[in-house]
């Protein structure tokens, strides 16, 4: 390294050099912390901003700052997580207009669906009654239903249902 260093015009002896080298190469390098995962920030979107721990608060805040894209997502999220808890269904059009005129493109495919089943949706936000025992049920046929694949037929099926209860 001296030697191509000198004829650029280093006026530094070879000693020096190699200390200087020695000394960069043993010294630390500065740390920075690994990104968090995909699924991690996930995770910090979907809780309530209140419930986040002030270090997680800070780095959330750092990645929003980074992605504006990820930033305008995590309000939508946000306020979409606000009309199910507080059901809020009265707010969902003006919640799919927000949604339309940002043009996220995964926000763009929910908020089509949702559209389709508009009535049903504000219903779905807005009355207190919930279908959540019966599909409790659904989903536990369909697992006595897998654990049994290629088994028996349908009346052990039944009696597995019966019994299970």
């Amino acid at each position: 390294m001296w030697e191509e260093i000198v004829p650029l015009g280093c006026q530094g002896s070879y000693q020096r050099v190699r200390a200087y080298v020695r000394e960069k190469r043993l010294s630390p390098g500065p740390v920075t912390a690994r990104p968090p995962s995909l699924g991690v920030v996930a995770g910090w979107i979907l809780r309530r901003p209140e419930t986040l721990t002030e270090t997680v608060y800070l780095r959330l805040k750092a990645v929003l700052v980074h992605c504006p894209e990820l930033d305008v997502l995590t309000g939508h999220v946000r306020s979409f997580g606000r009309m199910l808890t507080e059901c809020q269904g009265e707010r969902l059009p003006q919640w799919l207009d927000a949604v339309r005129q940002d043009d996220l493109p995964g926000l763009r495919t929910l908020a089509a669906g949702i559209d389709r089943d508009r009535d049903a949706v504000i219903a779905g936000l807005t009355l207190p009654w919930s279908s959540g025992g019966v599909e409790g049920h659904v989903d536990r046929i369909k697992m006595l239903k897998r654990q049994m694949f290629g088994r028996a037929g349908f009346h052990l099926l039944c009696k597995r249902v019966l019994l299970y209860s």
